[in-house]
């Protein structure tokens, strides 16, 4: 109910639009007519819905993996004390608080195919024959835009889970050395069991975060080649501002905000279960 109060009127405008046949043209002839779920059966039987949520289920399980897996390294890392140790953490920050556009400008540059560093420097190692089409092949893409939305994904991983990490008591840590634990047995034991509602939180933002931003996606390849980066959200951008068929769109906008739903209520049943004794 709080997350329903919270959505509030942009929720119950796209569900009225969803509901509705509107296009450019019902827009400017001032009707649009009511077709009630017609969008979302047309939506959810066409096939370019099934290879984007294909790609949308891999973009986002491969970003979320690799956020958290490098992130809660890098918490963990930062954890110890060495000279200069705030100002790399506030560094970090970096790519998260870059606009996404311009992030993803800079890579689009960087994994071109012809002129691109990262080819550049695979073939003055002699790592590959020629230049890799990293944005334009329709296996490579994907992969492409799941290490940059890692990269923008990372600092705020980090950021969390390392505030997580601090909540810890110390004392907790030092009476398992005390008994005895070793690194691999403390962190087994003792902190990932009292990290894991943070690191719930964060698997869960990280989720929606993705789900619902296309900016990467269109930044980089556009939903290309071929559709093989195209995810939920270019899909309804695409609908939306390409085609202008408003009321897919909105369908479209339906299913992602049922699926971060989803996602919110699975955390909140697992927490509460947690609690439970």
């Amino acid at each position: 109910m709080f997350l329903l109060l919270f959505l509030g009127r942009p929720l119950v405008d796209n569900i009225t639009t969803s509901l509705r046949d509107s296009t450019a043209a019902t827009l400017l002839g001032g009707t649009a007519p009511f077709t009630g779920p017609d969008n979302h059966i047309r939506l959810l039987a066409s096939e370019e819905f099934r290879q984007a949520a294909a790609a949308t289920v891999l973009y986002t399980a491969g970003s979320l993996a690799a956020q958290f897996t490098i992130g809660l390294a890098l918490a963990l890392f930062f954890q110890r004390r060495f000279p200069l140790g705030r100002i790399v953490r506030s560094l970090l920050l970096l790519p998260w608080l870059m606009p996404l556009v311009a992030t993803g400008t800079v890579w689009r540059w960087m994994l071109d195919t012809d002129d691109g560093v990262v080819n550049g420097a695979l073939r003055a190692l002699r790592a590959v024959p020629s230049g890799v089409p990293w944005l334009t092949g329709t296996h490579e893409a994907l992969w492409s835009v799941i290490l940059v939305n890692t990269w923008v994904g990372i600092p705020f991983n980090t950021a969390l889970l390392y505030a997580g990490l601090q909540a810890i008591p110390p004392q907790v840590h030092e009476a398992a050395r005390v008994d005895g634990a070793g690194p691999v047995r403390i962190f087994r034991s003792v902190t990932w069991p009292l990290l894991r509602p943070t690191a719930g939180v964060v698997l869960v933002l990280g989720a929606v975060y993705t789900l619902r931003a296309p900016d990467v996606v269109l930044a980089l390849t556009g939903g290309g080649p071929a559709g093989a980066t195209r995810t939920l959200a270019a899909l309804a951008h695409e609908q939306a501002y390409a085609r202008f068929d408003f009321g897919r769109a909105a369908a479209t906008g339906n299913v992602l905000v049922l699926v971060s739903l989803g996602l919110a209520l699975l955390h909140l049943r697992a927490v509460r279960r947690a609690r439970t004794p």
